[in-house]
């Protein structure tokens, strides 16, 4: 059998065939050699900011149901509204004294750039720290002293008493409304003549007592004041100090009273009839953005007083026990201070004396309301002198 050799004809074609396919085979290698590089990652992101570092110093524990409390809410709340562009810390009860210097100290050391100092005994050690360490911001509440790197803020607290006075001058039946005051300042005494003044819109004949404790938080102090006052006739309680204690010894007599700072029906629920509550996430908010965002400015008059109007402060949780006609009164009380229509510091207001301290139609400016130092008519004893 003879093989059949293939045509040459078919060879030829064959081969050539071969020889292209070869050839762009080859070709297209040269064109992977020669083709570019795949292209680079891209640039690894800039590092992320590192959070702005906040202290807060406390004067009471963080539990005390009260102005310690209110000011924790706020905090809780920075964390909330600003994320990891942030980062607190606090320090609780830390006295009115020199070692909140130490604090102070000690939170710069820690890195943080904006520190809170939550109450009227911290001015001076705190303007020590910020002379000191001029590349940290300061906060310090309730007082009265700047500097270039620190200011004050405060709450219209006496706005809040006012309120709880409408009420309680419509609530009270001996006539005898009682306060634990805290501290004989001017913020103290203008909180009292404040509730003072409302109780008696409801009630001019209503007079008021007072019994000092010459400390914020001391619950024992605060329920032998409260238990001094009830003897005395009182029928109805406010206080101006941060504990629940004024509020309970009222429920475990059978008489009526106020929550202060923080929202305490849960301490006293029959004995309840409101609280005048501080909120001070507002400002606590617009001093930490102006600061994330290089606005932050302090220096002499820097100071910043909310009230009502910035949702600072308010009577809340009214009982069911108060008529409908009294929250009648205290909603047209607040919404006239929310729009400027009513002012509680307007003439004619008497001192104990009988005479005139604004006289009619006068109003108060914020340089009179800081600097209150005598009782309105209408309130029992003397202020004290000194601290």
């Amino acid at each position: 059998m003879t093989l059949r050799s293939t045509p040459r004809r078919h060879w030829l074609k064959f081969s050539a065939l071969a020889a292209a396919t070869l050839a762009l085979a080859a070709c297209g290698k040269k064109e992977e050699a020669a083709a570019p590089a795949a292209p680079a990652s891209e640039a690894a992101p800039a590092a992320k900011a590192e959070p702005l570092k906040i202290a807060f110093a406390y004067v009471g524990p963080v539990g005390d149901g009260g102005w310690t409390f209110a000011h924790d809410n706020a905090r809780k709340a920075l964390e909330k509204e600003f994320g990891d562009k942030i980062q607190t810390s606090f320090v609780e009860k830390v006295p009115e004294a020199a070692d909140a210097e130490r604090v102070f100290r000690d939170m710069v050391g820690q890195g943080n750039k904006l520190i809170f100092g939550t109450t009227f005994g911290y001015m001076e050690p705190m303007l020590k720290v910020a002379a000191d360490t001029k590349d940290v911001k300061f906060e310090h509440a309730t007082g009265y002293k700047q500097a270039d790197n620190m200011r004050t803020y405060d709450s219209r607290t006496y706005e809040g008493a006012y309120l709880a006075g409408v009420v309680a001058g419509a609530m009270t039946k001996t006539g005898t409304l009682g306060v634990v005051g805290s501290i004989p300042i001017p913020e103290v005494i203008r909180n009292i003549n404040s509730f003072t003044l409302g109780a008696q819109s409801s009630n001019p004949k209503v007079k008021v007592k007072v019994v000092w404790v010459n400390e914020w938080f001391n619950p024992p102090q605060e329920t032998n004041a409260a238990q001094t006052l009830i003897n005395g006739g009182a029928d109805v309680l406010m206080q101006n100090t941060d504990s629940s204690a004024v509020l309970q010894t009222a429920e475990k007599n059978g008489k009526y009273a106020f929550g202060w700072d923080s929202d305490m029906t849960a301490y006293g629920p029959k004995a309840h009839l409101g609280s005048a509550v501080i909120n001070w996430t507002p400002y606590y908010i617009a001093a930490v953005r102006e600061a994330l965002d290089g606005k932050w400015s302090a220096g002499a008059g820097k100071h910043s007083w909310w009230g009502v109007k910035e949702g600072a402060i308010d009577l809340v949780s009214i009982s069911d026990a108060v008529p409908a006609d009294v929250k009648a009164r205290v909603e047209q009380a607040r919404a006239g201070l929310k729009d400027g229509s009513f002012v509680i510091w307007k003439g004619p207001i008497a001192g104990q004396d009988g005479k005139d301290v604004l006289a009619k139609d006068q109003v108060a400016d914020d340089k009179f309301l800081s600097g209150i130092n005598f009782y309105v008519k209408g309130v029992e004893g003397k202020v004290p002198t000194g601290k």
